[in-house]
């Protein structure tokens, strides 16, 4: 409804904007459409709604707080939100053909699997609505035209998990993938591999499902001893990595990415080593800063390259002071 009351505006405003290009904006408006790729824009309309689609799973605390983020941001700017979410990508490609068909005036899309996504956000292209990617798919972010994208280098944040690994003197690490085909967890699993100087085992389990994920953790510890490092990929999934070592009578480290209130009690407790802060939040609040400054100014940010939220490393040394933060759901 507001990108169709915005085309009215602009459509009685258009012959006093033409009238006003003859004589001015010659310069500055070619170097702005220049830095713009694509999309709609250009409006200063106080009624923006934006659309935010993402991948997570219900119950998937890490996607709580990407929701918190950007209905902050939309409070904090005056604009409206909508959040939206599902594991499937199938379903997920249509809430976004749902948010293009309702003409909102942007859209922030995680791209867990890309290939899923093409059409609709071929869709969103066509409509002229900008988009702004989070969290994975950022190799693939430019190439179905978005217009930036927030999140982690996922590879780079994975070889840092492993450097730590191996300065704790960890040689046999499984990588625990909790969604598969999310291409961000492979970059993560590689990305350890390297920072590791060792190949690191993938082991896929189900995030829907924590108490098969936990006997199919217990099970692989069971079967080789010499394990001596689990590194889990969600916050969700920690918790129940730390418990399976403890089934399974292994002395394996466990770390994980991403935080959340279960993450911090058990780095205090020390059953959890460290977790790999992407600072979610943040990838719900920027990209609702980053649609609003486009569709009144036609900005962009990034120059190309993504916007980075992390990595950060959590551990025992700073767990005090970020540990109030991710309880109250921003960190």
């Amino acid at each position: 409804m507001a990108r169709r009351k915005r085309l009215l505006a602009l459509a009685l405003a258009a012959p006093l904007v033409l009238l006003g290009c003859s004589t001015e904006n010659s310069g500055g408006e070619g170097e702005t459409t220049a830095a713009a790729p694509s999309g709609g824009g250009g409006t200063a309309d106080g009624d923006l709604q934006f659309a935010v689609v993402t991948h997570g799973s219900a119950g998937d605390a890490f996607w709580d707080v990407v929701q918190k983020g950007a209905k902050a941001a939309g409070d904090d700017l005056g604009v409206g939100v909508d959040y939206q979410s599902d594991g499937d990508p199938q379903r997920q490609s249509q809430l976004i053909e749902a948010a293009v068909n309702q003409g909102v005036d942007g859209i922030v899309v995680s791209m867990a699997n890309p290939d899923a996504l093409q059409d609709s956000l071929a869709a969103a292209r066509a409509a002229k609505i900008p988009v702004v990617t989070i969290n994975s798919g950022a190799d693939r972010s430019a190439e179905f035209g978005a217009i930036g994208h927030v999140g982690q280098d996922e590879t780079i944040a994975g070889q840092g998990a492993g450097q730590r690994l191996a300065r704790d003197g960890r040689k046999n690490v499984l990588c625990v993938v909790h969604e598969a085909g999310n291409i961000g967890l492979e970059q993560r699993c590689a990305g350890a591999s390297q920072g590791l100087g060792a190949d690191v085992r993938l082991l896929q389990v189900d995030i829907n499902d924590l108490q098969g994920a936990q006997a199919t953790i217990t099970s692989q510890l069971q079967a080789d001893p010499s394990v001596d490092a689990v590194l889990t990929l969600n916050s969700a999934v920690a918790p129940i990595a730390a418990a399976a070592a403890s089934d399974a009578g292994s002395q394996a480290e466990i770390a994980t990415f991403d935080l959340n209130g279960d993450v911090i009690a058990a780095i205090k407790a020390g059953t959890v080593a460290f977790a790999v802060d992407q600072q979610q939040y943040e990838q719900g609040y920027l990209p609702i800063v980053m649609l609003k400054l486009y569709a009144q100014n036609l900005n962009t940010v990034g120059g190309g390259q993504p916007v980075l939220t992390g990595p950060g490393i959590v551990d025992s040394s700073n767990v005090e002071a970020i540990g109030d933060l991710a309880s109250a759901g921003t960190r």
